[in-house]
């Protein structure tokens, strides 16, 4: 009898960030579904608190940090050096002994999967080794290589060539904004959390009518500005605190600022982290949103509610958001804190965009979990 594949999943779950725990569950779920008896390993900076928040959603699924451990441990930051290194490392064990069986388990993958997201760019240089492992593994060992949904803008400083070098070898690379494309000279996808279905707060019998979803991490404007801009503008449009609800992606990074500005919006409701992950995100439609969060904006507008996506950076966070207003969620973009925007009107996303984007990344999923041939029959071929 065939050994069942093994297929080698690497992103940043586990942190906890609702964006990426939602990705890394979408594909966890579809695994569940169309190969319930593959071996799923799952690589990530944080593979015990990832465990505990997914570890159930496929029956063999279980989790390691190898490639991350491998950033971590090259002796430079800089990416090229990084890149070089986590490639020898997976070539030759031996220079990282610490993670030798962790190597072993790389290199006999079947399918060595970058899932989707931000967490390849300018802000963590170290991370273009995971792009270098896995293509090095892949190399090795004949594995199919895909990445799906990157977010790779800004590439880290003088690294454009190596990203587009290193990417060119994936049998499928696969990016979810405009931008990113450019980088690598292809057309833009769309995000890996279009192939999830988001659990929504359904049993609230009085949803909150305006909701905030702030961070206090990455913030390039300051949290003080951001805290100002988003008083201001629930002022101008004279929202009730009653009728406010704040949600938080991150656990307690979310908290900052509505921790500023709490004494001003008495009866606002917060929901934490594990409350929308266990019960569901309370996004309905006829909602507005005040959000940082890309995946906020994504998930809030597929369920029917507008918005005003607030970019903390002009490169990383305006990106993101332009990519899903031009796929059509319907939202606009505060470009200046200094304005108070309209309050917008509308119904978030057209179910026709939010389905077509799942059918394309279902498209993806069925390339990169294509029949291949299995660990044991390669071993018995060539090197």
């Amino acid at each position: 009898m065939d050994a069942p594949p093994l297929y080698y999943l690497a992103g940043p779950a586990g942190h906890p960030n609702y964006g990426d725990e939602l990705i890394t569950a979408g594909w966890l779920n579809y695994l569940a579904e169309t190969a319930p008896e593959a071996e799923v390993w799952v690589d990530t900076h944080s593979p015990g608190p990832a465990q505990v928040l997914l570890g159930a959603l496929h029956p063999r699924a279980r989790f390691t940090d190898t490639l991350w451990r491998l950033c971590w441990e090259a002796p430079s930051d800089d990416p090229w050096q990084v890149a070089s290194w986590v490639r020898r490392a997976v070539a030759d064990p031996g220079l990282a002994p610490r993670w030798d069986r962790g190597i072993a388990l790389l290199r006999r993958a079947d399918v060595l999967h970058l899932l989707g997201g931000g967490y390849i760019n300018r802000i963590w240089p170290r991370h273009i080794g995971l792009l270098a492992g896995a293509a090095a593994a892949a190399r090795a060992s004949g594995a199919r290589c895909a990445a799906t949904g990157l977010g790779l803008f800004p590439e880290p400083e003088g690294a454009a060539e190596l990203v587009r070098a290193t990417a060119a070898e994936f049998a499928i690379a696969d990016v979810r904004d405009r931008a990113s494309a450019d980088l690598l000279g292809t057309t833009p996808g769309v995000d890996d959390a279009f192939l999830a279905q988001p659990k929504l707060r359904t049993s609230e019998d009085d949803p909150p009518e305006v909701m905030l979803c702030l961070q206090g991490d990455q913030v390039d404007i300051g949290i003080d500005a951001l805290a100002s801009a988003v008083l201001r503008i629930l002022r101008a449009w004279q929202v009730p605190p009653e009728r406010i609800g704040v949600v938080e992606a991150i656990p307690g990074a979310d908290r900052k600022v509505f921790d500023l500005i709490e004494h001003q919006l008495p009866g606002a409701r917060f929901y934490p982290f594990v409350d929308i992950w266990e019960h569901g995100l309370p996004a309905t439609a006829g909602q507005t949103w005040l959000t940082t969060r890309f995946h906020m904006h994504l998930v809030a507008a597929t369920a029917g509610a507008t918005g005003v996506a607030i970019p903390i950076s002009a490169d990383f966070y305006a990106t993101k958001h332009r990519s899903l207003i031009e796929l059509g969620s319907g939202w606009t973009m505060l470009d200046d804190l200094d304005q108070v925007p309209r309050r917008p009107a509308g119904s978030g996303s057209d179910a026709a965009v939010a389905e077509a984007a799942r059918r394309a990344k279902l498209t993806f999923a069925r390339a990169v979990y294509a029949p291949t041939a299995t660990a044991g029959d390669r071993a018995a071929g060539p090197p």
